[in-house]
């Protein structure tokens, strides 16, 4: 009585064939499902791009300017970060070298005085790192919306089927690179933006920024158990 159920049940999942319900009795076996009958996987040819995103983001023109700008921005609070650290370093030098006719009040007194200035010299040393990094964080996330379009065009335009990013500070995903063949194109990357957002290179006189070209520079990190050539630098020509 429950055979004609089941069998509607089993033809609307597809586990039985539709020209084997006339014959096939209620407690047939149903056949292989259809996902096992797919065929089996094909390898398609790769053409694989390796680059250092955050590293050429902050080797723009755009982004290396973005620095300096920073840089010159926070260079009066540096100035008194410095001075207040002389500052504590002299006192701490004065009461070592102090006579030992000194008393104990005057010396209670100096060392309050050098706890009081160092933590606020740790105070304002930390607010202004996060300041800045904030501010750099903020510059180079709208110059790295720009990058990522024009890297994406890149890769398409040159045919590429993949693309894997060594520069990140987390686990790389990149395990291997051939040193016969160059697929870094950091630096086409880093040329094209340049090109295409007319933004001019720093003055050879300006200070050059916190970190800057650590980034770009910077090679795939190796892998446990992963046999792999580091990259050039320098992209094969297109």
């Amino acid at each position: 009585m429950n055979s004609k159920p089941s069998l509607i049940a089993a033809l609307a999942v597809g586990l039985i064939p539709m020209a084997a319900t006339a014959q096939a009795p209620a407690a047939a076996t149903p056949s292989v499902p259809a996902e096992a009958k797919l065929p089996a996987p094909t390898a398609f040819p790769a053409k694989i791009a390796l680059v250092n995103f955050i590293g050429a983001v902050e080797e723009t023109n755009e982004g290396q300017n973005a620095a300096i700008a920073l840089q010159k921005k926070y260079q009066p609070k540096k100035d008194k970060i410095d001075a207040l650290g002389a500052e504590v370093d002299s006192l701490k030098k004065q009461l070592q070298s102090a006579p030992a006719t000194m008393t104990d009040e005057e010396r209670n007194r100096k060392l309050k005085e050098i706890d009081t200035k160092d933590k606020q010299l740790q105070r304002d040393t930390e607010d202004a790192t996060n300041a800045f990094q904030a501010d750099m964080n903020d510059a180079l996330q709208k110059i790295a919306a720009k990058v990522h379009d024009v890297m994406i065009t890149y890769v398409q335009k040159n045919g590429y089927t993949l693309l894997m990013d060594y520069g990140s500070q987390q686990t790389s995903p990149l395990i291997w690179a051939s040193q016969d063949q160059n697929a870094d194109i950091t630096q086409a990357i880093i040329e094209t933006y340049n090109a295409q957002s007319g933004v001019a290179a720093p003055q050879p006189d300006a200070p050059a920024a916190p970190g800057a070209g650590a980034g770009a520079t910077r090679k795939p990190a190796s892998s446990t158990g992963a046999t792999r050539t580091t990259p050039r630098t320098t992209p094969a020509t297109k």
